[in-house]
């Protein structure tokens, strides 16, 4: 797989939104609890709209798969996130809001991009959300628990 990372745009929102779809009914069969969950999903049109502008999300698409969105190739991750401020006696942190992906490798670099941009940035911490699929993405990372829902990764060195 060939992957293209890039800052996601506003104009891909109808795209992300198809591919939680598709992720949501792999995951749930039946119509009415997939519209149940969807209602809950992160990554909804309004969350949608106050992330991408601020050019923190990025998405990642495979170069050898056509697209009908895309000449850039498939979708295949994505992540929504937005810096804080003054959080947790940092001076400037990364907020991962959420992670998604349909294959190992887009997880893991889209992780990894998330690190570097916060080093390069001069950020202190990324903050990203639990889950054991992204614990074993960051692991390499040093990552620690903040909160039951939230895992962190220092980027600088104390």
């Amino acid at each position: 797989m060939s992957l293209y990372l890039r800052i996601l745009q506003a104009s891909e929102i109808d795209e992300v939104l198809d591919f939680e779809m598709k992720k949501l009914t792999e995951q749930f069969p039946d119509e009415m609890e997939r519209t149940m969950k969807s209602w809950h999903s992160k990554a909804r049109k309004e969350a949608l709209n106050h992330y991408l502008p601020m050019g923190w999300s990025f998405v990642a698409r495979d170069r050898n798969q056509a697209s009908k969105w895309s000449d850039e190739g498939t979708m295949v991750g994505y992540f929504i996130a937005q810096p804080l401020l003054f959080l947790d006696g940092q001076t400037q942190s990364l907020w991962v809001e959420h992670i998604q992906y349909s294959a190992l490798q887009a997880r893991d670099e889209l992780c990894d991009l998330a690190y570097r941009l916060s080093r390069e940035k001069h950020f202190q911490r990324v903050f990203f959300p639990q889950s054991q699929n992204i614990s074993n993405a960051i692991k390499a990372l040093k990552a620690e628990s903040w909160d039951p829902q939230v895992l962190l990764v220092k980027t600088t060195k104390v």
